[in-house]
């Protein structure tokens, strides 16, 4: 839906206020009192007012073309030290190669109520600087100083750009709570964008009309003179503001708050510069955007050329193996293993394909175009696959917005199938991907069909199963055993742990966490460098004997139990994103310690979560020698909407109460 479309359909709707009278500079004492607003008395901080505002001028470099200018003014309270990291603050600007985005006006200062007189500390010009991102971006950092608990921050800037595709976003919420926020948008009527909302679309003041404009506007003649002209037009004007907004709080099992955060953005849909003129269109569908991208020199163009050099490294790799798949599974492990990846942010490629093989690294659109050049040097079948990961966000279902994607992996086909492959995890086994890849929709980028795939958390699941047992040695003493075979995303976590220290450390951390009830000997793991196969944990453990204790408490579940419930909040408004669908299953078999009888048993227990989503069992029972108990819990999806939450956290708190049964053992007389 377009903006004029949306709007329109929209009425002003204002409780009370509707400006703000607020201004960079004018503090004064009663502002540092916010006894009279509405918020959360145990945020670290609050946000006064954001205000930002986009407009359109005549471009003044004589290209005879629009500029945008973006202004926003900010200010906040600084409740506590835990909001001190608010002073460091930055913003992003673009680049294309030819024009950058240029920011002007940047005002920061802090503002400290001492014997009632306001004290202002301004920032130091000297103390801004620029940080490359990447050819495309770079970032603008400034510390604003003098700041102390209780402090009062403002931030001011104005950034003009020629890029008029990339009109400002603008975010109503975040991590703390916004008393008010305010964005404008002035949009001749030359231009049609896209307007995409998230989250809370509820306004105090949501208004639009149309407004007249002049621009002058400027283009150069070369070696002849330079024309002015005046554009007489009008402009469409839309404003938003909420009063009162609460922080999103970060829970357990949310992929990224911000898919939540109340949020407008805008996409150029079109330009038409004369009533009865031609349209130029921006936003692309699908197969018109993979073309751009198949051709650009910075994702595809190496793709499809001969790229003869491989040739040195892929004959004697895969020169005598006439499987498809067998050659698919030796490349990537070559790449896998000699390519490093120094960034896992990247969609397109800032180095040729060879030099990142000559350098042995790149980013992770590097490696893994390499990667698909790498096997179409083979004759195998293979794609790129632009995807937005967990932490970056959803991309957009319906358009080709670039800006969305952040991830690139390959498809490499054979006979119908399709593997998926990241060579840039040097961790991960054939045909398996990072978790953080799976967030929805994800595209591959071909010619002929640059069609959808859904990279669901809802197609994983993460199986576990966990054996203990535990008997009486010669001596009557209790000692034991575990085996635990973990998971995909488990296995790849404990690769990554004993890469960064050893096996050492790890059991060492292990016997820590046990305590001095439970030494552990005869450690081992298996399979750590099998990247296809799960990770194996066993060793053996000897137990404090009760020696003369009449009474042993004890429970069965020594690992892999919950002890706390992870859903703490009593609602919540946004949906439970786990990375996979859980099946773990633990068994323990006991004898019962020398001299001792079972006095008290936890009782058996199945609970099933709404009917066939989750299921959890907890089964014990004992003889005249032995305890024996299985546990198994199953849940069938991972995401859940907010109106799951309050049944989900319910039977979570289910398990937490009843792994932390325990066994009672009584002495026998």
């Amino acid at each position: 839906m377009t903006v004029i479309a949306f709007l329109m359909l929209h009425q002003c709707i204002i409780y009370g206020q509707d400006k703000l009278n607020i201004k960079f500079g004018k503090v004064s004492p009663e502002d540092f009192s916010l006894s009279k607003y509405s918020y959360d008395s145990g945020a670290a901080a609050v946000v006064i007012a954001d205000i930002g505002n986009t407009s359109f001028e005549g471009n003044s470099k004589g290209k005879g073309d629009f500029s945008l200018v973006y202004k926003r003014f900010k200010r906040i309270k600084i409740i506590n030290k835990s909001a001190f990291d608010l002073a460091n603050d930055h913003f992003i600007v673009y680049a294309d190669g030819y024009d950058e985005e240029k920011p002007t006006d940047l005002k920061a200062a802090s503002y400290n109520l001492e014997n009632g007189k306001v004290i202002e500390t301004k920032l130091d010009d000297k103390s801004i600087y620029t940080e490359k991102i990447d050819r495309r971006r770079s970032r603008k950092k400034f510390t604003i100083p003098g700041v102390k608990e209780g402090s009062i921050i403002e931030v001011s800037y104005t950034i003009k750009s020629d890029f008029y595709t990339r009109l400002r976003a603008w975010n109503f919420q975040g991590e703390y709570p916004v008393l008010w926020s305010e964005y404008e948008v002035h949009i001749p009527k030359f231009f049609n964008y896209v307007m995409l909302a998230q989250g809370d679309q509820i306004f105090l003041v949501h208004t639009t009309k149309n407004e007249g404009a002049t621009y002058n506007i400027r283009v150069d003649g070369g070696t002849s003179s330079t024309d002015f002209y005046h554009v007489n037009t009008e402009d469409l004007v839309a404003r938003w503001v909420k009063k009162d907004v609460p922080a999103l709080k970060e829970e357990n099992f949310t992929t990224t708050i911000y898919n939540h955060v109340s949020r407008i953005e805008f996409q150029l849909n079109y330009t038409q510069f004369s009533e009865n003129g031609s349209r130029d269109n921006y936003l692309s569908d699908w197969a018109t955007a993979s073309e751009k991208l198949l051709k650009s020199e910075s994702f595809g163009a190496a793709l499809d050329k001969d790229n003869h050099w491989m040739s040195e490294v892929l004959n004697p790799l895969v020169g005598n193996i006439h499987d498809d798949v067998e050659k698919m599974r030796k490349i990537y492990c070559y790449v896998r293993d000699n390519i490093s990846c120094n960034d896992h942010d990247a969609l397109y490629a800032n180095e040729a394909l060879k030099s990142v093989f000559k350098n042995k690294g790149g980013n992770v659109a590097e490696v893994n175009l390499l990667l698909v050049a790498m096997l179409r040097h083979e004759n195998i079948n293979a794609d790129p696959i632009v995807l937005s990961t967990r932490d970056n966000g959803y991309p957009s279902v319906v358009y080709p917005i670039m800006d969305r994607f952040n991830y690139v992996i390959c498809a490499g086909h054979s006979d119908d199938k399709t593997y998926y492959l990241d060579a840039s995890q040097p961790l991960l086994g054939f045909a398996e991907l990072p978790i953080d890849c799976y967030n929805g929709p994800a595209r591959i980028i071909n010619k002929e069909k640059p069609f959808a795939i859904y990279l669901d958390a809802d197609s994983l699941k993460e199986q576990k199963q966990t054996a203990v047992m535990i008997i009486n040695d010669e001596k009557g003493k209790p000692t034991g055993s575990l085996e635990s075979t973990l998971g995909f995303n488990e296995s790849f976590l404990l690769r990554e742990k004993i890469k960064k220290s050893t096996e050492t450390v790890y059991f060492k951390d292990l016997q820590t966490s046990y305590g001095s009830d439970l030494a552990l000997e005869n450690t081992g793991i298996d399979s750590l460098s099998k990247y296809d196969l799960p990770v194996k944990i066993h060793y053996d453990f000897n137990l404090k004997s009760g020696g003369d204790e009449d009474i042993i408490y004890f429970n069965p579940m020594l690992s892999e139990r919950y002890k706390e419930n992870p859903f703490k909040a009593a609602d919540r408004k946004y949906p439970v994103e786990m990375p996979y669908r859980v099946d773990d299953t633990y068994i323990f078999s006991m004898e019962i310690p020398d001299k001792y009888e079972v006095d008290e048993l936890p009782k058996s227990a199945k609970v099933a979560y709404n009917i066939n989503e989750g299921s959890f069992e907890y089964l014990i029972q004992k003889d005249q020698t032995g305890v024996q108990m299985r546990c198994h819990l199953k849940l069938n999806k991972a995401n859940f909407l907010p109106d799951d939450y309050a049944a989900l956290r319910d039977f979570f708190g289910f398990v937490v109460k009843k792994q932390s049964e325990q066994i009672v053992f009584k002495k026998k007389k």
